[in-house]
């Protein structure tokens, strides 16, 4: 028992457990006792070492769903054992301002009231912005206090908060400064839906069905073929694109040929992009619409017409004028092909078309001038800090990943064309000035001067957060106690999104100090199948209403047995209800434990007085403590919740428990040696499953030592004490009672049926577990007129069993028939499955292999069960 638990405990009440386990009960109570109590609040005055992870700040617009659920689990857990090892924790919340997603919710707002944001104007649409956030936004923090999130709720930041607002417009203005952040015209991501500009990694890639249209440009011997699935841009065309030894153009290289609608001339030009094998090898320039067009019009110092506006809407004069795109498309083509000029058409043309993450309307490339980020050398930076070891990507095979982003990066285009958000702290003069104003300057006045009207990307705020939030720019207390993080938890699909940015802020502001020191990265969520989680495929889940159901620990144990660095989790609600069949299970066996007087009183009796099954389970106890650690410490929270699912279900609860009934049957100094050891099992047991399972945990111990709360006491350290001779023996009677047991079920007996045997321990050493063996296996003495019907050489040692008038043969015969169809019903369903083509390509792997165990399971029980029906006497 450790020193902590001897504390927190005077005298120990009387066992006060209900028979059965309600969550509802105890973990709205539990919750809001430990965040009262100050449990999850990080002081910076402290000596003890610190351990800081922030939450991935959720969108204010959002509530909590299954992938929430399941990376605050890995942190809580990581966070809990820390706190138990004596860290001052911070686990630092908060949620992001999410420019788009939330003016896009205000927006529909105002839509119903008949209005638009333009109706009221900047100031007072984000004031309604503001409004709606106080009254509406951030329920996701009720509902990760269900799921019992460990966070310093103290200390809960917003993006837009005065604080992080602070930090920034003073990384703004540094980058400003320095050159890091600049203002250009190029092509960009835009939709005309949200009416803003959107970075490469927001676009969402999905295959349209389309049209490729090749159309005809020139005239007699100065035509030209060139193809495009998106004809209304041609409009804006100023230039035919030909590779310079495509010989087949050659002679028109140089030279104007008609573009047709429009009256214009257009040159050829030779431009070694062009791929003279694909298609015509001809190519039509726009470089106002397209980014490859861009980059050929800035070597030939073409012209950029634009010919579509912020909506779509067609804006080149002539009969077109005023029609959204897709309708313009359709009209000239059907122009082109009045004058003959469509040499081909091909519908549907099934191609990539990138669509707005946020309102999946399709996306238009357009020349736009916005602010952009510098990123060469801060993605640098970040590749190194990787490279060199001050950051460790865990798992390993996912650093790759990493490195082909960050070496790779385009300029970050930082500036949206929206209302909420972080406004450009720029102000432009009435002649062309243009003045950035850090966070304690006056910005300049007078007429003529005004600011910027864009605002920032949602990730550039997000991308100060681990140091925004403790105070930064200032040089805070907190800041020099908690940065850089200890380690940082999400999901390999913010590699671009997030981990990036945060890596180049983090070095970049904090003076080449990496913001965390590890990243750990884990996997999706997804359905039972492998498929992906959406309402629009129907399989969408509200974990609230799973932990409504079965309890918040029985969802976060669930979440965390399947977490597999940086693999997708697949989950089925039936994998829940197993989950809380495992509560319930530590519930009853504690409840046992403390009716027969389990205790942490005192200190364990020495180990020579102990008897082999006690050395057995304080030995494994041990075992498991090195194993968990070394598991947390490289992230496997999978293997670890299996670890301590199979020691506390099968070799605690299924075995020692029932084989210390018998010792306390019998009373005396083992029964008290028991009760001791029992209780250290339980003190330790329940320890190491609290980060994953905290509520139903803290019930059990406190009502078992009387202790203050499992959040603050210690974590379980390993003695060293081992017993390799205890194991071996204890094995050794396992096999002897699951040997029996299997034959006994063979047979068709009844678990709890009683059976007259003779058990022969002679020479195996096991003689001090014979009344353990005969309970576990309800085998009577043998009595007058015993006679041996079955003989049973198991373990060294010998049980002979009388089953004579123990078995209804008729009966016996109509259950194993009955199960020896189900057996083969179970067989075709899974050769079903298995010789299902379509199913093999889409199911993940752990689903594969599941149903091939379930095969391999059917089929011996058909090969047992058909042996038991050919053994059974003739009726």
């Amino acid at each position: 028992m450790t020193e902590n638990t001897q504390q927190q405990h005077a005298s120990i009440p009387e066992p006060e457990l209900p028979k059965t386990y309600a969550p509802a009960e105890v973990e709205g109570e539990l919750y809001e006792r430990w965040v009262e109590r100050g449990y999850f609040t990080a002081d910076a005055k402290s000596e003890k070492p610190p351990y800081t992870i922030v939450i991935p700040p959720p969108n204010v617009t959002g509530s909590l769903h299954l992938g929430h659920a399941f990376e605050h689990t890995l942190i809580d857990a990581l966070t809990r054992r820390k706190r138990m090892q004596g860290y001052e924790t911070l686990w630092q919340p908060g949620m992001d301002h999410a420019g788009i997603a939330t003016q896009n919710v205000v927006e529909r707002e105002l839509a119903k009231e008949g209005k638009s944001r333009h109706d009221l104007g900047r100031e007072a649409f984000v004031e309604r912005v503001w409004q709606w956030k106080d009254e509406s936004g951030g329920q996701i923090a009720g509902q990760m206090r269900r799921l019992g999130n460990g966070v310093a709720w103290d200390r809960d930041r917003f993006t837009m908060d005065e604080g992080l607002s602070r930090a920034v417009q003073t990384v703004f203005k540094k980058m400003f400064d320095e050159g890091l952040i600049y203002r250009a015209e190029r092509i960009i991501n835009w939709c005309p839906r949200c009416l803003t500009a959107i970075s490469d990694i927001e676009v969402d890639y999905q295959d349209d069905d389309g049209e490729l249209v090749s159309m005809k440009y020139g005239e007699g011997d100065e035509t030209i073929v060139v193809a495009t699935t998106r004809a209304e841009t041609m409009l804006g065309d100023t230039a035919v694109a030909v590779h310079p030894d495509d010989e087949r153009y050659a002679h028109l290289v140089g030279k104007q040929i008609k573009l047709p609608l429009t009256g214009r001339s257009i040159p050829v030009v030779a431009d070694t992009h062009v791929d003279p094998e694909f298609g015509t090898g001809a190519v039509k320039v726009t470089p106002a619409h397209d980014p490859n067009d861009f980059a050929i019009g800035q070597r030939h110092d073409l012209e950029s017409i634009e010919v579509l506006d912020e909506r779509g809407i067609i804006t080149a004069h002539g009969p077109f004028e005023g029609l959204d795109r897709f309708e313009a498309r359709s009209a000239i083509v059907a122009a082109l092909r009045a004058e003959g000029r469509i040499v081909a058409e091909k519908r549907p043309y099934v191609h990539s078309v990138g669509h707005c993450s946020r309102c999946k309307t399709t996306l238009e490339p357009r020349l736009s001038l916005q602010w952009w980020v510098k990123v060469e050398p801060l993605a640098k930076a970040a590749g190194d800090a990787v490279r060199d070891g001050r950051v460790n990507i865990h798992p390993a095979d996912l650093t790759q990943r990493y490195f082909d982003w960050i070496d790779n990066l385009n300029d970050w285009c930082i500036s949206r064309q929206l209302w909420w958000g972080h406004r450009i702290p720029v102000w432009h003069g009435p002649n062309g000035e243009t003045v950035c104003v850090g966070p304690d300057e006056q910005p300049p006045s007078g007429e003529g001067w005004t600011q910027d009207t864009d605002v920032l990307d949602t990730w550039f705020s997000s991308g100060l957060w681990p140091f925004s939030t403790l105070g930064w720019p200032e040089k805070t207390p907190d800041l020099a106690k908690f940065y850089p993080n200890s380690v940082l938890v999400t999901g390999y699909d913010l590699i671009f999104f997030w981990v990036a940015r945060m890596m180049m802020f983090g070095l970049y502001a904090m003076d080449g100090e990496v913001p965390f020191r590890t990243i750990a990265f884990h996997g999706m969520v997804r359905d039972e199948l492998g498929k992906k989680m959406s309402k629009s495929f129907g399989n969408a889940v509200n974990p609230l209403d799973w932990m409504d159901k079965y309890g918040s620990d029985a969802l976060r144990f669930t979440l965390a047995r399947g977490a597999n660095p940086g693999t997708d989790v697949p989950i089925g609600e039936d994998w829940v209800q197993a989950s809380r069949n495992f509560a319930n299970k530590i519930w009853n066996a504690t409840r046992f434990a403390l009716m027969n007087g389990a205790t942490v009183e005192g200190e364990l009796p020495p180990a020579e007085r102990l008897s082999a099954t006690n050395r057995w389970i304080l030995s494994r106890l041990n075992e498991v403590v090195a194993e968990v650690d070394g598991l947390y410490e490289d992230y496997q929270f999978a293997k670890l919740s299996d670890a301590l699912y199979h020691f506390a279900w099968d070799e605690v609860f299924d075995w020692y428990v029932e084989l210390t009934k018998t010792t306390f049957m019998a009373g005396g100094q083992e029964a008290e040696d028991t009760k001791r050891v029992l209780g250290e099992v339980l003190d330790v047991t329940l320890k190491l499953l609290h980060p994953v399972v905290p509520f139903v945990t803290e019930t059990l111990w406190t009502t078992l030592t009387g202790g203050e709360s499992l959040v603050i006491a210690d974590w379980p350290v390993d003695s060293g004490f081992r017993d390799a001779a205890a194991e071996k023996e204890i094995e050794t009677v396992q096999s002897l009672i699951t040997e029996v047991r299997r034959f006994r079920t063979d047979q068709g007996l009844q678990p709890g049926q009683k059976v007259p045997a003779r058990v022969d321990l002679t020479g195996t050493g096991l003689d001090a577990h014979e009344p353990a063996i005969r309970q576990l296996l309800r085998l009577q003495p043998e009595g007058e007129g015993f006679s041996a019907t079955a003989t049973l050489p198991v373990a060294g040692a010998t049980v002979a069993l009388d089953l004579s008038g123990t078995i209804d043969v008729e009966a016996e015969r109509k259950r194993l028939t009955k199960d020896l169809a189900a057996a083969e019903k179970e067989v075709a369903a899974a050769n079903g499955k298995l010789g299902n083509e379509a199913f093999l390509a889409k199911a993940p792997d752990q689903v594969v292999d599941k149903i091939r165990g379930r095969l391999a399971k059917a089929e011996a029980d058909i090969a047992r069960i058909q042996g038991q029906l050919e053994k059974l006497p003739a009726a």
